[in-house]
């Protein structure tokens, strides 16, 4: 029997994603990705087909070269308007009752005694379904703008993220304890010795008093996280359950995996707390001819405008402004370094034809169901991975493609992890935990373990 992997969707509350603009292809729908109908039918089709749960990537800037926001942008949809993911998520709560729901939320732009309720509010409404993808803001170089904060450097913001985890597992993990709400009418409500004042003096965050909602079924949603810098593997390390890694071959996942469960283990973990995730894209056609003409297509559905917009976006550099042979090695960013890494043995010229093709997203596997389901049962074995996140080429026809051809044998070779009978927590069901709870090794129960009364 084959590994059994963990699978969840990607997907973007606005038309475009992965910093391509592929919305005019024929059968790309989340043009209408501000359609409550879209969504329902996204939730309700991955959750049907057992996956494990449903992510909604964010940003908060824009693209910008040179100081402006090119036209592209606006006449190709490139990076505005968006939605809020955890509304979305909110609304799909009673259209699912199994799928895990994760959202991406800021620690540089958010505020955390609100974010710490926002979250807790939906892990209570969803029965313990959350998760939270953790993001310090790639794209701060314009986001700053519209938020009129400084901006705050790579490094030091993984610095500002660490204290606003502080912040945050206070709230979730001591504020209330469990079993604090008695809801006894000949009673009390609430047991005062089970709720607890908190108080926070940092260098970016303070917070004093009482959290604004009881202990929801998970206490701290399930931690997501997706840096492949240093100070993002070390953060990962110390605060993620599962971790998103970028596509490559099995040398270069296996090489991100082991960094990653090196890290866990620097923090008191096992490696296995950390469940690693791929991005993962498919191009299936019932021959490989057919597959190729499938993805030039998608390729054909990209204005090449939009390349140099894009690949702005996510790092702040005007890639039209050096020459095509300029070593990528050469250049760097306080944005989003992972989008430089990943080309350093390439060329700006290189950069410019491959991010046409598919932008910060993963290169798709293209070929039949059978060689892309061997293609991701050799990653999975080869590079230690515990699972994928699919990401559609072309929203939601690649996603139904993935479901109708290539699932099917998965799940025949015993590779895809089977649904629950009953529902679960998505820390339960993902991570592997035997309660809703954080594992005993993770920092974050430490501070369900020694309440401070303040």
């Amino acid at each position: 029997m084959a590994k059994q992997l963990r699978l969840g969707l990607f997907e973007n509350a606005q038309a475009n994603d992965s910093g391509t603009a592929t919305w005019r292809h024929p059968d790309n729908k989340r043009y209408l990705f501000d359609s409550l109908d879209y969504w329902r039918g996204t939730a309700r089709m991955v959750e049907d087909a057992g996956f494990d749960f449903l992510f909604l990537a964010d940003a908060w800037g824009w693209a910008d070269v040179a100081g402006d926001r090119p036209e592209i942008c606006s006449v190709e949809g490139l990076d505005l308007p968006r939605l809020d993911p955890a509304i979305i998520l909110g609304a799909l709560i009673p259209e699912t009752s199994r799928l895990g729901l994760v959202a991406t939320g800021s620690t540089l732009l958010e505020a955390p005694y609100s974010f710490a309720r926002r979250m807790a509010t939906l892990d209570i409404l969803s029965g313990g379904r959350i998760g939270w993808n953790v993001v310090t803001t790639g794209t701060a170089d314009t986001a700053v703008q519209g938020f009129g904060v400084p901006m705050v450097g790579h490094d030091e913001r993984y610095v500002m993220a660490d204290e606003f985890m502080q912040v945050v597992y206070k709230l979730w993990e001591e504020a209330w304890e469990e079993g604090a709400l008695e809801r006894d009418k000949d009673g009390r409500f609430a047991d005062p010795a089970k709720v607890h004042r908190i108080a926070h003096e940092g260098t970016y965050f303070r917070s004093h008093g009482y959290g604004n909602t009881s202990r929801s079924p998970q206490g701290t949603p399930v931690l997501f996280q997706a840096g492949a810098s240093p100070a993002g593997r070390e953060f990962g390390g110390k605060h993620g359950e599962a971790i998103f890694v970028g596509s490559g071959s099995v040398e270069q996942l296996l090489g991100h995996s082991s960094a990653i469960r090196d890290e866990a283990e620097k923090n008191g973990r096992a490696r296995t707390d950390v469940k690693i995730m791929s991005a993962f894209a498919a191009v299936v056609g019932s021959t490989e001819e057919e597959a190729r003409r499938k993805y030039a297509e998608v390729a054909d559905a990209q204005n090449p405008e939009v390349t140099v917009a894009s690949y702005a976006w996510f790092t702040g550099l005007d890639l039209s402004a050096y020459a095509p042979d300029t070593p990528m090695s050469e250049l760097s960013t306080e944005l989003s370094q992972t989008q430089v890494a990943r080309f350093a043995d390439k060329t700006v010229g290189d950069v410019l034809g491959d991010w046409h093709a598919h932008g910060v997203g993963a290169r798709p596997i293209v070929g039949t169901p059978e060689q892309i389901a061997d293609r991701m049962i050799e990653l999975a074995d080869g590079a230690d991975l515990d699972g994928f996140l699919f990401a559609p080429t072309i929203p939601p026809a690649s996603t139904e493609d993935f479901i109708e051809h290539v699932l099917p044998i998965l799940k025949d070779r015993g590779a895809i992890a089977p649904q629950p009978e009953q529902p679960q927590s998505l820390r339960e069901r993902l991570i592997g935990t035997s309660t809703p709870a954080l594992a005993e090794t993770h920092i974050g129960s430490s501070y369900r373990k020694s309440l401070t009364r303040v």
